[in-house]
């Protein structure tokens, strides 16, 4: 993963913005949920959870922290995610929750890397943009 710090990248959904395409890729890469908002893609900006009025205040770091978590907008992402992706945002989230966000990240970083060259898998690709390889079905 880049130079940002790893923790900067993950979002208050409990998405590894480490792992996602749209910060993988070589060109117009996006710099993860937590930075400045320029150059971001649409599809960030209008994220549902993103501009939640409890995040953008400040008052919570992740959607776990919330009384009404999870709310409508985290279940959808949460369910196309475990459909498309193999990966819950729930599980993420439960996981930071009850050992904390250095044992996540480093549970991330071994689920996440390339056998084949130590690279980082990406989750919409479902293999490293490095050199193709894939992940383990279980890790």
């Amino acid at each position: 993963m880049r130079s940002l710090s790893k923790l900067q990248l993950i979002a208050p959904c409990g998405m590894n913005c480490g792992i996602c395409s749209a910060y993988l890729r070589p060109k117009n890469k996006c710099a993860g949920c937590r930075t400045a908002d320029a150059g971001k893609p649409v599809s960030l900006l209008r994220c549902k959870i993103r501009t939640c009025e409890v995040l953008r205040k400040g008052k919570l770091k992740y959607c776990y922290e919330c009384k009404e978590m999870p709310c409508a907008a985290l279940k959808h992402l949460d369910k196309r995610y475990r459909t498309r992706y193999g990966m819950s945002m729930l599980k993420n989230l439960n996981n930071i929750k009850e050992n904390g966000i250095r044992k996540f990240m480093q549970t991330e970083s071994l689920r996440w890397s390339c056998p084949q060259c130590g690279g980082t898998i990406c989750v919409h690709k479902g293999y490293c943009l490095s050199c193709a390889g894939k992940r383990s079905k279980e890790r």
